[in-house]
């Protein structure tokens, strides 16, 4: 396919949104000249802040409050919001009609003719995209990050030079839209994989098989790199086609890997052992870190980056934004931001990865996600704990009860803002302490989305006097 094939086009958008996403798909489709539809459920009132971003285009149909029938089966081409799930009924009503059904993913892949480093996983997929990115500029590549963060995807491409890499964050909606089209991209990263979603996905089953498109449709002149330490992703190797890469923090003794030794990172392709880094140099806060970092080594080992680069690279990285972010010290407590733990694994990690004493801001709202080891752990690893309002509070504070000597369980505290709960942290913390929001859970609720809510505890924190 070809960007010029969409001119003249009738394409319809589902879903502007307000979170960039949208408006990116709508300006790369009018600058290819498509003739545009776009319907969302939000009023003009409630968009408006993406309307103002798309003023200056021309010749666009929008519909709002609600979804046409005839917008789905007149069009040449739908392209939905990644999160909307493919049996909505619009969308069943479009291929019934045969009318192909894109997601940005999936048109991305099929318009780039550039190298695609893929990456996914539940946790640690943004951290590694980052620092393989980031390897790849200080060697002199031409990188380019796609789908990291609350970036736009589609109008991308007309940044893409000829030598430019790709590097693509995939949710695994995303990777759905690619089983689709039967693509997987050329060097594959699957971090790891635990419960995630279950309010969307019926199963497990179905998450873990939307997340396994990263290396399905790969041939074995491609790189697969997986976590060797994930007991779920043992059973994937005898599906994996192309040239495997695992990462483990025990040594690896077959095939190619990356793994920890003597508290140093090695690289093993089956013929030399070479150290890459000493574990010591790793600014990079938090021992779940450690696989992210090999698993970004392993991708920069097999594009023929050299060693002193990937680890000027590593040594210089200190981290992803609203990812264990360190935003300020105030009377010697520490204030780190971890919003983008939307896990109770990714909870967990961030608590493990402290030796201070930790007040906790947790809590939120729950993806149908079991919360008892996160609430053991709580117990176990906090001085104190603020909750946001939320089911999956209840449900945290319900698992708390049923832990032996855990914190003062008739005082725990439910903020409704992220004034309050900062308030009520400051109120408990002391010299030497640290103030982690590491939720553990959902924002929607209070927040727009978790980076809304790493945005607002960022700007409650900068404002304290």
């Amino acid at each position: 396919m070809q960007i010029t094939d969409l001119k003249n086009k009738k394409i319809t958008v589902m879903g502007l949104g307000l979170h960039g996403g949208g408006v990116g798909t709508v300006r790369f489709l009018s600058e290819a000249g498509a003739k545009i539809t776009v319907t969302d459920l939000k009023s003009k009132e409630e968009l408006a802040s993406s309307l103002e971003k798309l003023k200056d285009l021309k010749n666009i149909s929008y519909v709002f409050q609600q979804h046409r029938p005839e917008d789905f089966v007149s069009a040449d081409m739908i392209i939905k919001t990644p999160p909307v799930p493919w049996d909505n009924k619009q969308i069943k009503l479009a291929l019934e009609n045969k009318i192909p059904v894109e997601v940005d993913s999936s048109l991305f892949f099929k318009l780039c003719k550039n190298q695609i480093v893929g990456v996914t996983g539940t946790k640690g997929k943004t951290t590694t995209a980052s620092l393989i990115y980031e390897i790849l500029r200080v060697a002199g590549k031409n990188p380019i990050k796609v789908g990291i963060g609350q970036t736009s995807v589609l109008d991308k491409l007309k940044e893409l030079k000829d030598d430019t890499i790709v590097i693509f964050e995939l949710s695994s909606w995303r990777l759905s839209a690619l089983r689709r089209a039967k693509i997987s991209p050329k060097i594959s990263v699957f971090t790891n994989i635990y419960p995630d979603h279950l309010n969307y996905y019926k199963s497990m089953e179905d998450y873990i098989a939307d997340k396994k498109n990263i290396f399905l449709f790969q041939n074995k002149e491609d790189t697969c790199v997986i976590n060797g330490d994930n007991e779920d992703m043992k059973n994937f190797e005898v599906e994996i086609k192309s040239h495997l890469i695992k990462f483990s923090k025990d040594k690896i003794l077959e095939g190619d890997g990356v793994y920890i030794e003597n508290e140093s990172i090695f690289f093993n392709n089956g013929i030399d052992e070479k150290k890459i880094i000493d574990l010591e140099e790793i600014k990079l806060i938090g021992k779940h870190n450690r696989a992210n970092i090999m698993a970004a080594i392993a991708v920069a080992v097999s594009m023929g980056i050299k060693i002193e680069i990937i680890k000027k690279a590593i040594i210089e990285f200190s981290g992803v934004a609203h990812r264990l972010e360190f935003v300020r010290e105030i009377g010697g407590v520490k204030y780190i931001n971890d919003t983008a733990a939307t896990t109770p694994e990714a909870g967990i990690s961030a608590l493990n990865s402290f030796l201070e004493p930790i007040i906790l801001i947790c809590g939120g709202s729950n993806k149908n996600l079991n919360m008892a080891e996160f609430a053991k752990t709580i117990c176990k690893k906090v001085k104190g704990v603020v909750f946001l309002k939320g089911q999956s509070t209840d449900e945290i504070i319900t698992e708390m009860k049923k832990t032996d000597n855990c914190l003062d369980l008739e005082n725990l505290k439910v903020a409704e803002s992220m004034e309050k709960a900062v308030e009520l942290a400051m109120a408990l913390a002391e010299k030497g302490d640290i103030i982690l929001l590491s939720p553990g859970s959902a924002s929607f609720g209070l927040f727009t989305n978790e980076f809304d809510r790493g945005d607002k505890f960022r700007e409650v924190v900068r404002m304290i006097k």
